[in-house]
């Protein structure tokens, strides 16, 4: 079992809500543990989001799950992340807390030179972003 922070599409009622996909490919159902943040800069590429890590940022607010091993390589899949290669999306880990307590997590935020003129959400909330456009 891992966790993952999701925070854009992932997240369940989106387009790749999590349990939809570990469904589709007959993989236990994520254990939803709880929301948590992540500072950063979250940015609007139009169908889905991107988060850029940095201290400095506003909230991004997520869900964190815990999930079977077999899930992660369907959640790269969906955010094309191939071993060696690093494009628009990055596997991470990043330390989130969630009811009191620090989980280590994995996640999947954009490389910086991904979001160059993209409009920033800065309510750090995809899932009211999308809904409120």
């Amino acid at each position: 079992m891992q966790t993952v922070f999701v925070y854009g599409t992932l997240r369940a009622g989106e387009v790749n809500d999590i349990s939809e996909a570990a469904a589709r490919n007959q993989i236990a159902a994520p254990n939803l543990l709880g929301t948590a943040t992540v500072r950063g800069h979250l940015f609007d590429f139009g169908s889905y989001p991107g988060l850029v890590v940095d201290e400095a940022g506003v909230d991004v607010i997520g869900d964190v799950y815990e999930i079977d091993d077999e899930l992660v390589a369907v959640l790269d899949e969906i955010e094309a992340v191939y071993p060696g290669v690093e494009d628009r999306f990055l596997a991470r880990e990043v330390m989130v807390k969630v009811d009191g307590s620090v989980v280590n997590c994995r996640f999947y935020p954009v490389a910086p030179n991904a979001v160059k003129g993209l409009p920033e959400i800065r309510s750090g909330d995809w899932v009211e972003h999308r809904s409120s456009r």
